[in-house]
């Protein structure tokens, strides 16, 4: 006994016009821009905040402990009094705690990486370095967190910039400046490494010389003569000092255009090579 062949009905032509105007109801949607990309992916990067608050630890609570902890703890030893300490610094404490934060670019980055997340963003129709520059971008959004945290306990705690309102919206602009070249490095150093752990331990092992052994905390002239040259050429110093200075109303040009200098070069070395690695990436 044979199988009698059937056949699926055919299906009416309405159902098709149907199906047709549902999935093409309107013309297609212009391919992103490259700003609009990486507003796109600096917007993922605050959102990312918003859904896990605890990122915001490093820059709310760390600055806390910090900026109450030197004040209070050496300023009496260092400066003969807890004040005039705090006018000293502060923007020492406001550099550190902003440039720390730079650290996380590259954790970001190297969580999207070992997630899988980066392989489908490079197959998205979007400007290629779009999911690079934006997460930089966003994270600005956490250095003016942090800067505008520690001057405000500052204020409560009895600083007194000089130069007023403008001086200290001066100083915190260069230090977001520098931040954001500063950023580049660890997102370079975020698809080296094979973890996210690996990239904050680094980060910071690398940041830790570098700020204590600056003149955020004691005045160059106070340390032995090897150490005392070494740091007065660490680029943290320079940083630090413009940004006393742009406080103090006392600013040269030279010391902001030098710090503007040291993150232009920062961004113009790392940004590319990040870009050539992340393309490289597998």
């Amino acid at each position: 006994m044979s199988a009698v062949p059937t056949t699926p009905p055919a299906r009416p032509a309405t159902a098709d016009r149907t199906l047709h105007a549902a999935l093409a109801s309107g013309a297609r949607p212009p391919r992103a821009g490259a700003l609009a990309a990486c507003l796109a992916f600096g917007w993922r990067a605050i959102l990312k905040i918003k859904h896990v608050p605890e990122q915001l630890i490093d820059v709310t609570l760390t600055p806390v402990l910090f900026l109450l902890m030197f004040t209070y703890l050496f300023g009496g030893a260092v400066a003969g009094s807890t004040g005039e300490y705090l006018q000293f610094i502060l923007p020492g404490i406001l550099v550190q705690s902003v440039l720390f934060t730079t650290v996380y670019s590259g954790v970001a980055l190297n969580t999207d990486v070992t997630k899988g997340v980066i392989d489908r963003f490079r197959s998205l129709p979007i400007w290629a370095p779009a999911p690079l520059v934006g997460p930089v971008l966003g994270d600005s959004v956490r250095y003016v967190v942090a800067a505008t945290l520690v001057v405000v306990l500052g204020v409560v705690m009895g600083f007194d910039p000089e130069a007023g309102l403008s001086g200290v919206l001066a100083a915190m602009l260069l230090v977001v400046v520098f931040a954001f070249g500063l950023a580049w490095v660890f997102t370079t150093v975020g698809l080296v490494m094979r973890s996210p752990n690996a990239v904050l331990n680094g980060g910071f092992m690398a940041l830790f010389p570098l700020l204590f052994l600056s003149n955020i905390f004691v005045a160059p002239s106070t340390l032995p003569a090897g150490l005392e040259w070494f740091v007065d050429v660490n680029p943290i110093s320079h940083l630090v000092t413009a940004t006393r200075d742009l406080m103090a109303g006392t600013a040269a040009f030279g010391d902001v255009a030098l710090v503007v200098a040291m993150s232009a070069a920062l961004t113009a070395i790392f940004a590319p090579l990040t870009v050539r690695l992340y393309r490289r990436k597998t």
